[in-house]
């Protein structure tokens, strides 16, 4: 039976936990093989494990700081001498909001380097050295990962918001950039999501009711709900899908 990414490779960043990890488990499901990121390789190659058990030997598990371009490219070579070619690019790997998320005058300048380099700058670099091996294989498809806080804001994670801001722009020059090569870039932009960086929010049963009150579902949504969008956006089924923001919030920003 046909996969939906049969035959192709991806590069998914941040694979060990939360998004990334459900990314991971639902792109190699459908087919990919995939070069799998991220700097907590302890947990990565765990999960690997349990993939490699079930589908065999199609993936590479990789430590990799999307801050380092060094990482990058000895990712993006390892990768190719495995797999021979980069189909799909998901820059999902970033730095969240915590419970001690500074707002914009408690912010440092240290703060502010930090989400902007992992959250946007990481984004940037994945495409500096990916997109020479797409246009090499005639095109390919690469996710952003930004946030609904691109679109309405969050009080209280100023640095946060404009990181996953400067995401969503850079996605909207990029793909005007690279259309013409047959390489879309569209980014997904999550709202409130159970992951591992969600847990001072879930723990607090206040703070977890008032959110799931602007939820018009009524509840937060689960990893796989951002994985699935994502396999959409990677496979063929897309192919005329470039420059979109996918919204992934169970209708909070349809409330304002």
């Amino acid at each position: 039976m046909s996969k939906r990414l049969n035959d192709k490779v991806a590069l998914i960043t941040g694979a060990a936990s939360g998004q990334g990890a459900a990314e991971l488990a639902l792109f190699v499901k459908e087919g990919a093989k995939v070069i799998a990121t991220d700097v907590n390789t302890k947990l990565l190659n765990q999960h690997v494990a349990d993939l490699t058990k079930e589908y065999g030997d199609v993936v590479l598990p990789l430590k990799l700081d999307v801050k380092k371009e060094e990482d990058w490219v000895e990712a993006v070579a390892q990768g190719l001498k495995k797999f021979k070619k980069i189909d799909i690019l998901v820059n999902n790997a970033g730095i969240g909001i915590t419970d001690n998320t500074s707002g914009l005058t408690d912010s440092t300048v240290e703060d502010w380097h930090l989400f902007m380099d992992t959250n946007a700058m990481g984004h940037f670099l994945g495409m500096k050295h990916v997109v020479p091996e797409m246009k090499k294989i005639g095109g390919g498809s690469i996710i952003n990962i930004s946030s609904l806080a691109s679109v309405q804001g969050i009080a209280g994670a100023s640095p946060y918001t404009a990181s996953k801001g400067a995401s969503r722009a850079f996605t909207k020059g990029a793909a005007r950039d690279l259309g013409k090569y047959n390489i879309r870039v569209n980014s997904v932009l999550p709202g409130w999501i159970v992951t591992p960086m969600m847990q001072a929010f879930t723990l607090n049963k206040a703070l977890l009711d008032s959110l799931i009150a602007g939820i018009p579902l009524g509840h937060l949504g689960d990893p796989e709900d951002v994985a699935y969008p994502v396999l959409f956006l990677a496979s063929d089924e897309a192919k005329y899908v470039n420059g979109a923001e996918l919204i992934v919030d169970g209708g909070q920003s349809v409330r304002g």
